[in-house]
């Protein structure tokens, strides 16, 4: 008997599933509290992955007493970006999926608690990859999106997106971090979770299947078409 239900729709994370950025969003952020005495932990960043980029300022202000607002905080992150987010590179497993998917004609989006600005850096090299995508929901700065991951907005707003609106439960979602393990499972879908070797076991809860890697991943588990070789 399979475990897993059938589905027509995929949507993706990219911070930590398809992009390998987590580690470049730990540097950028201990760049910009170097000044004030302090400094950040990989748990502290994979935490906050998933939530609007103002979320995550609000956060680390509060969390260290910074005698700055959460938006100057922010902008101070940001300088960082044009210079490391074009050296990002693609997550092993993620490019062959994302071919596999899109040959076969299976709709596939991106729902990510990322900003415009920051997506259009960290694509810089790999426009062509992107142009797979049906679309992109970055949570940080589309308006129908009210609320960062763990809440469910960026999944329901992505997948009402598909010309052909798919029901949640016709959605499989891929993530990396527990935050959006839980926003896929609020909005309704099945949850692959791909989460880095660091993350605890216990925060790995909750999702459909936890795989080592996408390389991993057999679609056909969930009604896709199963890969040529």
């Amino acid at each position: 008997m399979c475990l897993f239900k059938p589905v027509t729709h995929v949507i993706f994370d990219m911070d930590g599933l398809l992009l390998d950025t987590v580690d470049l969003y730990l540097s950028i952020h201990n760049e910009a509290l170097a000044s004030y005495g302090h400094s950040l932990t990989w748990e502290n960043i994979m935490a906050e992955m998933g939530h609007t980029g103002l979320e995550v300022a609000q956060k680390f202000c509060a969390m260290f007493n910074l005698k700055i607002s959460p938006d100057e905080y922010f902008k101070r992150v940001k300088s960082f970006y044009p210079e490391l987010f074009p050296t990002v590179k693609v997550m092993g497993g993620a490019e062959k999926l994302v071919r596999h998917l899109h040959k076969h004609n299976i709709p596939i989006a991106i729902a990510s608690g990322g900003a415009q600005d920051s997506y259009e850096l960290k694509t810089t090299n790999h426009k062509e990859f992107v142009t797979m995508f049906n679309h992109v929901v970055l949570a940080s700065t589309d308006p129908e999106v009210k609320n960062g991951k763990p809440a469910p907005d960026v999944f329901l707003v992505c997948a009402s997106r598909f010309s052909d609106t798919p029901k949640p439960e016709q959605c499989l979602v891929f993530e990396d971090a527990p935050n959006g393990v839980a926003a896929g499972v609020a909005a309704g879908m099945q949850v692959i979770m791909v989460p880095d070797s660091r993350l605890d076991d216990k925060m790995t809860k909750g999702a459909s299947q936890v795989l080592k890697s996408l390389e991993d991943f057999k679609p056909e588990l969930f009604g896709l078409p199963k890969y040529d070789d």
